[in-house]
């Protein structure tokens, strides 16, 4: 038998928990192999295939100390995603971004079909109807554009669920699956996460208006093809073990509430930014 991709499992009660015990088993466990990114004299990646299951993504703590950026990549990040603030800058033609994530999720277009298909507010329209549904996901690959293009989609669906909340018979839980092709293990997964349960945040809420029932996030899981740490940045990641040894898990994580500060400055400045944007245009 040839050489076996590895394939974790790993489950955690926190999002900051998920992503740290993810990459430490991907480094100890994943098999070495070349990327198409490497450049000569980087040591091979270490790859596996991963499933994360989060038990509740908002329980403290949600945010780890060692994720790439800050607080306003991150916020930015969040509104791109959840809200679309850069859709506006898709224009292939010009050599500008193919697509974005909120794009291909609220407005997913198919050539001969007029009117492009907001995915998301059909899985709140399913689950509004029949909480139980097993139909309401999302897709984002194009096979008719994706496989020619330089940098495809990563996140490939998105499927969600609604379950009874076991303990608050007048609460009900949304489940959400994030299927994706490929992971940036160490440098983008915690923001992928952190960013996808916020989406799963927004439609408890659109689903709550629509059906008058109380929904709140549930379970979160992240499966991953690919789950990697790149050769080029392994002096990183061993700083970030060496971290993980000789600091307390309060010191290396952080709470909400403690940094909201942080990014109420983030939306104030991506705001003013916003605006400036809308007047040059």
């Amino acid at each position: 038998m040839g050489l076996m991709l590895p394939f974790g499992h790993i489950n955690a009660a926190n999002l900051a928990g998920a992503w740290e015990e993810s990459v430490r088993w991907t480094w100890e466990n994943g098999v070495r192999i070349a990327t198409q990114y490497d450049r000569p004299g980087d040591p091979l990646s270490r790859d596996c295939s991963m499933t994360i299951s989060v038990e509740d993504p908002f329980a403290e703590p949600r945010g780890h100390l060692a994720m790439p950026g800050g607080f306003y990549d991150l916020e930015i990040y969040r509104q791109e995603v959840v809200d679309g603030i850069h859709d506006r800058w898709i224009n292939p033609e010009e050599g500008k971004w193919q697509y974005t994530y909120h794009e291909r999720l609220a407005a997913y277009t198919v050539p001969g079909l007029r009117q492009p298909i907001d995915q998301l507010q059909y899985v709140v329209d399913t689950l509004s109807k029949v909480p139980h549904s097993r139909r309401a996901q999302a897709v984002l690959w194009k096979a008719w554009d994706d496989a020619g293009i330089d940098h495809p989609a990563c996140l490939q669906r998105l499927w969600f669920r609604i379950l009874p909340d076991p303990d608050t018979a007048d609460i009900e839980r949304l489940v959400v699956s994030a299927y994706m092709r490929s992971n940036d293990a160490f440098k983008a997964a915690y923001m992928n996460m952190f960013v996808f349960t916020d989406l799963q945040r927004s439609i408890a809420e659109r689903i709550s208006e629509q059906s008058g029932r109380m929904v709140i996030p549930g379970q979160y899981n992240h499966i991953v093809d690919s789950f990697h740490i790149y050769g080029s940045y392994f002096a990183d990641f061993e700083g970030f073990l060496k971290s993980v040894e000789t600091r307390t898990w309060e010191q290396r994580t952080w709470r909400t509430e403690d940094v909201q500060i942080y990014f109420d400055e983030a939306r104030e400045k991506i705001s003013l930014n916003l605006a400036k944007q809308n007047e040059g245009s």
